[in-house]
């Protein structure tokens, strides 16, 4: 009884002992800035706008030109409606972007393809087709297979047999402006 005790005492702090190196070493490895984005994400999925982005001023303050800092403020001022400030955000990002992606960086290649696709949202949103139509296209070229719209797997979770992708919108917008 002593050692199966023992066993499982020492199982539990062997356990114990790797949760809290793990979760140590996630917060100590990161770069600055994402912890706040983590928050800042959070917070965009809760719909409290206002406090993403101040999430997202903390995280820039801690490493100007975070990518994902830069991107959630583009979102969260898209949400919120403020177009001029979500457009500025979203063509900093992209201008960023272009200036210091590496070629096989591909976090960044998915980046930088999403800030033309919400950045064609915008314009879309503000009846700026022509300029949504070329983002969209820009996102298209930059990635197009990051592009393509959910897996089986969130199609089935969330119940959208055919759900709107970059490139449906942006033949949808051809067309439309083609008449």
């Amino acid at each position: 009884r002593v050692l199966r005790r023992f066993i499982i005492l020492l199982a539990a702090a062997t356990f114990a002992m790797f949760s809290f190196w793990a979760v140590m070493r996630s917060y100590t490895n990161s770069p600055s800035g994402d912890f706040e984005v983590r928050q800042g994400d959070i917070f965009i999925g809760e719909g409290k706008y206002d406090d993403a982005i101040e999430r997202f001023d903390a995280a820039l303050i801690a490493s100007p030109d975070h990518r994902g800092a830069l991107m959630g403020r583009g979102i969260a001022f898209l949400q919120t409606k403020r177009y001029v400030e979500g457009e500025a955000e979203f063509t900093y990002l992209i201008d960023f972007l272009h200036r210091t992606l590496q070629a096989d960086d591909r976090t960044g290649t998915g980046v930088l393809a999403a800030a033309y696709t919400n950045r064609g949202i915008l314009y879309d949103r503000t009846g700026q087709y022509e300029k949504a139509l070329a983002d969209y296209i820009e996102a298209l070229k930059v990635d197009a297979e990051l592009l393509e719209g959910p897996g089986i797997f969130d199609k089935v979770v969330y119940g959208t047999p055919k759900p709107a992708t970059v490139r449906k919108r942006a033949i949808y917008l051809k067309k439309q402006l083609a008449l």
